[in-house]
């Protein structure tokens, strides 16, 4: 149990003071519920993020943060926030970038980068619940690099759920592998699934332009269960393959993070072989006490990423 979980049975647990890992964090407000289906409160948000951070900090580290924060709960109003908070604590890194989506790139920010436990419990604590990351980093010295992830973002249009995005996910495989390319897979945590290629560094143009081409290619072949397009009034029943994603303005949510439904599903790594088994919705559906139990049996599923990428044909 790490030092950011002993809080529990404190005398008040509105106002608690934990050290984590040499720093020392005020969480508050514990017994507040976040979930309200669950009754899963804020310091249970705050134990899972403590317990799943040695698989989920490498997938942060030096990729700049956008957090959706849920301060009244999942069924409250959030916001989306890139800035880092004025009363951050001075021991938060952080890079300043200009905006991604500014034409003109006259507007910075000021992003968080979770390297480390203290930063991610002290997000946790603001009721962060939702982590958010582009396919790119930046160094130590707050260099922007290049892509070394792309991402095919597969996004059901309804009656169409996730068990038709795990058979196209197969279609999206079979793609990337006739390129020499290999992909690994999680559930977005809420309706849909993500395929991720670990990339040798490279330009987020060229992922960018590869993406949609393996999209409209998957498209033309099954044109009765894929669409390629944005337009919403084309994806009824089918699987939109949302190559956009790999924009470098874009971010995607974080493996292992949780997500605002109505219970605290996480978006969690997955094997081929659930994928190809899939039949119901609720077989690719995983809470945070099933991901932190599939992390002790499996190790994390994501690890590859953050190994040798491939050479973007």
């Amino acid at each position: 149990m790490t030092s950011a979980c002993r809080m529990y049975g404190v005398p008040n647990p509105e106002r608690v003071h934990v050290d984590v890992g040499g720093r020392t964090l005020q969480l508050s407000n514990l017994d507040k519920v976040l979930y309200p289906d669950d009754g899963f409160t804020k310091g249970q948000v705050i134990e899972y993020y403590a317990r799943i951070a040695d698989v989920l900090l490498p997938h942060l580290a030096g990729r700049p943060l956008t957090v959706k924060r849920y301060p009244d709960g999942v069924d409250g109003k959030f916001f989306f926030e890139k800035n880092v908070p004025s009363h951050a604590p001075a021991w938060v890194r952080s890079v300043e970038l200009p905006s991604p989506g500014s034409s003109k790139q006259r507007d910075i920010v000021r992003y968080a980068l979770v390297d480390d436990l203290p930063t991610l419990i002290w997000l946790a604590n603001l009721a962060a619940l939702e982590l958010h990351v582009p396919q790119w980093t930046v160094g130590p010295r707050g260099g922007v690099h290049g892509a070394d992830l792309m991402v095919f973002d597969l996004d059901p249009g309804p009656p169409a759920t996730i068990v038709d995005c795990a058979r196209v996910a197969g279609v999206v495989r079979e793609l990337l592998d006739d390129d020499g390319l290999q992909a690994w897979a999680k559930t977005s945590g809420s309706k849909g699934m993500q395929l991720y290629v670990p990339l040798e560094e490279v330009d987020p143009q060229r992922t960018w332009e590869y993406s949609r081409r393996l999209a409209q290619r998957a498209a033309k072949e099954h044109p009765d269960r894929i669409v390629w397009q944005m337009t919403k009034s084309l994806r009824g029943g089918k699987v939109l393959i949302d190559w956009s994603q790999n924009s470098a303005s874009k971010t995607t949510v974080a493996p292992y993070s949780l997500r605002a439904r109505p219970s605290p599903t996480v978006s969690t790594p997955l094997t081929w072989k659930e994928i190809e088994a899939c039949r119901t919705a609720v077989d690719l559906r995983f809470t945070s006490d099933e991901v932190l139990q599939r992390v002790d049996e499996h190790g994390d599923l994501f690890e590859p990423l953050r190994g040798p990428g491939f050479g973007l044909p």
